[in-house]
């Protein structure tokens, strides 16, 4: 989530000084969350400034690069996995139990989409096309006859 821009901060300050109101007031006018307002209020007495403070350690990733390389690997032999099945064989291979959001993230961090549809080869088939169409056709008839007694 991006920070909250300097003149919206200073309006913020600006108000809660020059007004008076309660912290929670200043949350519920300006649409913000109380804690905001409480951290931004906090950080200009301890260092009269309200700018965003920078983001100085990245979250370490949850797989090294040994435990990313078996990802690859992984994928490479079984492209059609989904994901969990990807998280399991990843867990029995390396031990790191991970969620599958991650094995997501860190797929796209290496750049490697998998896409899976669900019933992909009954979409294609003829048969499964005609008998959807008349399904459709049977309803909407039924329907129709509904309506004419309404």
């Amino acid at each position: 989530m991006k920070a909250y821009s300097l003149d919206f901060r200073q309006k913020i300050l600006d108000t809660y000084l020059e007004s008076g109101i309660s912290q929670r007031q200043l949350a519920k006018r300006f649409c913000v969350s109380l804690s905001f307002v409480e951290k931004l209020l906090k950080q200009y007495k301890e260092t009269q400034s309200i700018a965003p403070k920078l983001r100085i350690k990245q979250t370490p990733t949850k797989l090294n690069s040994e435990q990313l390389n078996i990802l690859q690997e992984i994928v490479e032999a079984k492209n059609d996995a989904t994901l969990g099945e990807i998280r399991l064989i990843l867990q029995e291979r390396t031990g790191v139990t991970i969620g599958i959001s991650t094995v997501d993230r860190m797929l796209q961090n290496m750049e490697i989409t998998l896409k899976k549809t669900l019933h992909a080869s009954e979409k294609d088939t003829e048969s499964r096309s005609v008998e959807s169409c008349n399904k459709n056709l049977q309803f909407l008839r039924f329907t129709q006859i509904k309506f004419i007694f309404y």
